[in-house]
């Protein structure tokens, strides 16, 4: 059985997420996009492990939870949150952000209890705790066995394990004596597969891509896709432990943001208006070129760094991947509006939504044929084009966006001309 998996959000107490973060909300999202099982997120945070508690019951168990409130368990919930470790090792600042899934509330009640004697869990739904990475993981397997703790955003300059400004250059480095309890990593929305495969340290790992959304709208930008036997938490776990299981259950692929939309994927300066391919950062010594201070090297150059094999690489045997736009964003070039989020925009998408199934059947399953009968031509056309990957892609850096455009200009023009004649 196919099912659409998104183990990384935040809920509406996580600092710059939004309020309609909650489980009826999620729930509901999850239901429009096509995502089977999602991340409750933030589950160290009080007020929403009580919702959590309250709202939310086990399915037969699984170790999965449905809303009590829903008339059926389409959508599953599983225990997860995002924790921000910052500590000193090896006479360096660390700063790594890691998550951390639960294999039931009972286990999650004697995390919190623990944590919340000792930091500061009330102010965040992303606390910030003062320990170290094996400290964690040796905290989390006494507590329950089955709790799976892994690298979030592996990349990133600022809070990831290999992160620029103050990660680490290996898992063993950063995990010590547990390396051998992390099972798995999160890419990013700044890292792809490809770009993961030329580090071999990683092989034997599971990649794992998640949205991190802090709204509604971003769930399931990148997921991943089970093949599931037995739909549980103890089967998801032991396809990220073992790749497959004994019931035959495995990971098919991941759904994937384009990396250079990330924040971090080239190196430069914002505020400069400085973007470097990692050659030009080398040739710059990487220093900024009109504010002379360090520039905050992205992705790809920390990728470059650690690689030990070519681009173009692809370890045997692994699973794939798939390029997407969301649909939202490809009706609003479809229409040329900029806003994704405008009323004409949402208009067309829950017609299509209606009339065609979820989010993620159009994006992936539906025949175009079927849908030229359901919407607009250049809708059509644009999930085409994000299916073949005919896209044009400005890259993000310093903490700035990349743009993903599935129109030209050119497109533009020679349209507005057909409509003179």
């Amino acid at each position: 059985m196919r099912q659409i998996v998104d183990l990384h959000i935040h809920s509406r107490y996580s600092r710059a997420c939004s309020g309609g973060l909650t489980l009826e909300n999620i729930d509901k999202t999850c239901r429009i996009k096509g995502v089977d099982i999602i991340a409750t997120g933030d589950f160290t945070f009080p007020d929403w492990f009580v919702s959590i508690s309250k709202d939310l019951e086990e399915i037969n168990n699984s170790g999965l939870y449905k809303l009590k409130t829903a008339e059926d368990d389409k959508i599953k919930f599983v225990l997860a949150t995002e924790l921000a470790l910052i500590y000193k090792k090896g006479d360096k600042c660390r700063r790594i952000h890691i998550m951390v899934q639960a294999p039931n509330i009972k286990a999650v009640e004697e995390l919190n209890d623990f944590l919340d004697k000792k930091y500061n869990i009330r102010s965040d739904g992303r606390p910030i705790l003062g320990m170290g990475a094996e400290e964690l993981v040796k905290l989390c397997l006494s507590i329950h066995p089955k709790f799976l703790i892994y690298p979030a955003h592996i990349w990133t300059p600022w809070f990831a394990v290999f992160g620029s400004k103050s990660g680490f250059d290996s898992m063993e480095e950063c995990f010590g004596e547990f390396t051998k309890n992390i099972y798995a990593y999160e890419t990013g929305l700044s890292s792809d597969p490809e770009m993961n495969w030329r580090l071999s340290a990683l092989d034997k790992l599971t990649l794992l891509s998640n949205s991190d959304a802090h709204s509604l709208p971003n769930i399931a930008r990148e997921a991943t896709v089970f093949e599931l036997k037995k739909v549980s938490y103890d089967e998801i776990y032991d396809v990220i432990k073992n790749k497959k299981t004994k019931a035959g259950s495995f990971l098919d692929y991941t759904i994937e943001f384009y990396p250079e939309e990330g924040m971090y994927h080239l190196d430069g300066h914002r505020a400069c208006g400085v973007c470097f391919l990692p050659e030009e950062t080398k040739k710059h010594k990487g220093i900024c070129p009109k504010c002379k201070k360090p520039l905050v090297i992205g992705v790809e150059y920390r990728v470059d760094e650690l690689a030990d094999r070519a681009l173009g690489f692809k370890p045997k045997g692994v699973p794939g991947f798939k390029k997407l736009v969301e649909l939202d964003k490809i009706i609003a070039e479809a229409l040329g509006i900029k806003s994704r989020t405008s009323k004409k925009v949402q208009l067309e998408y829950r017609n299509l939504i209606k009339r065609a199934g979820t989010e993620m059947e159009i994006l992936l399953d539906k025949n175009l044929d079927d849908l030229s009968d359901l919407t607009l031509p250049d809708v059509v056309e644009g999930i085409k084009r994000v299916r073949e990957g005919k896209l044009s892609v400005e890259p993000g850096f310093d903490g700035q966006y990349g743009s993903v455009k599935i129109f030209s200009a050119k497109d533009r023009n020679n349209k507005n001309q057909q409509k003179l004649f």
